[in-house]
């Protein structure tokens, strides 16, 4: 009787396994049909780097945050921007539709993943073949772990980070990152999120993240997020969070170097990434950082406060002398 229900409960989990990649492989040809890359492609060492440039005027090199891409900044906002500023958008090495910086990365063998620095860097040099030179590199949440590594690291006029990660936060983080990015859970999780995630999971994730604001209309239709739910991207994005945290202690260790200067918007509702623990200590550590605290605003100022990212902006370029 034991054989026989271990042979079924196999079966059954075959079974499974194989909807599950099945769908998971009509779900993103559709999303990649449907949401196709919308810029240009530049070559560093390699890697592909999915860019996208738009306006006049000085350097604004934009990084989206987990899970993301460069459609988070072309909903709106870039819009405004363009008009005075010559906007630099690229998806994150293992996002949207920029490559892994190392086959190994890739492979579901592995663990690693790219750490801020590394992401720094290969993103910098993309920016400087698209001509940028001296950018003010603004970051959206874990974009703000990035922007700090560009900014200790490579060339920048000044900094300005949303809603961004900065430091050590206590505690664990959700089960589900290390079941999308860690052994065994790699193996089989992403293929069965990627296959049967309902389209009402994906709009409470939306919620989720917005939360208090609404999603504004039109939003979901934009960003495709679907790209966000692709087997590769789950597993990036879930081992370079679940690496984060011991890469942002190595980094703050270097702060006190960062003279530039630094903007840093941040909404007092954020529970992602609050203020607490990341904008106000980073603010009170450095003398270059002037922080901007939006009552009642989530993770998404840039979308439900725009014209507060654009002042921080504006700010940010004044103070740099640009």
């Amino acid at each position: 009787m034991l054989a026989k229900a271990i042979l079924i409960a196999g079966a059954a989990f075959a079974v499974l396994a194989v909807a599950a990649n099945v769908l998971a492989h009509r779900r993103e040809a559709a999303s990649q049909s449907g949401w196709p890359p919308v810029g240009q492609f530049v070559d560093v060492d390699g890697v592909q780097v999915h860019a996208w440039v738009k306006g006049d005027g000085p350097d604004l090199v934009m990084i989206h945050g987990a899970g993301g891409n460069l459609r988070e900044f072309t909903f709106a906002l870039v819009d405004q921007l363009a008009e005075r500023y010559r906007v630099i958008l690229m998806d994150r090495p293992g996002l949207g539709y920029t490559g892994r910086l190392r086959p190994e990365y890739a492979s579901l063998w592995t663990a690693r993943a790219e750490t801020p620095q590394e992401q720094a860097r290969v993103l910098a040099q993309a920016a400087r073949q698209l001509g940028a030179q001296r950018p003010i590199v603004l970051g959206h949440s874990f974009g703000g772990a990035v922007a700090l590594a560009w900014g200790l690291d490579q060339d920048a006029a000044a900094l300005v980070l949303v809603s961004g990660v900065a430091l050590p936060w206590p505690g664990p983080l959700s089960r589900t990152y290390s079941l999308l990015g860690a052994h065994p859970g790699d193996l089989v999780v992403p293929t069965a999120v990627s296959g049967f995630m309902s389209d009402k999971a994906v709009e409470a994730t939306l919620d989720g993240i917005f939360a208090p604001q609404p999603v504004p209309q039109g939003y979901a239709a934009h960003i495709g997020p679907r790209l966000s739910v692709r087997r590769s991207v789950l597993r990036a994005n879930a081992r370079q969070v679940l690496n984060l945290r011991p890469q942002v202690v190595e980094m703050s260790r270097r702060y006190d170097t960062l003279t530039l200067p630094i903007e840093v918007l941040h909404g007092d509702a954020d529970t992602i990434v609050p203020i607490t623990v990341h904008a106000r200590p980073l603010s009170q550590r450095l003398p270059s950082a002037h922080l901007t605290e939006l009552p009642g605003v989530g993770h998404m100022p840039h979308h439900t406060n725009p014209q507060a990212v654009i002042d921080a902006i504006d700010r940010a370029a004044d103070r740099a002398g640009l």
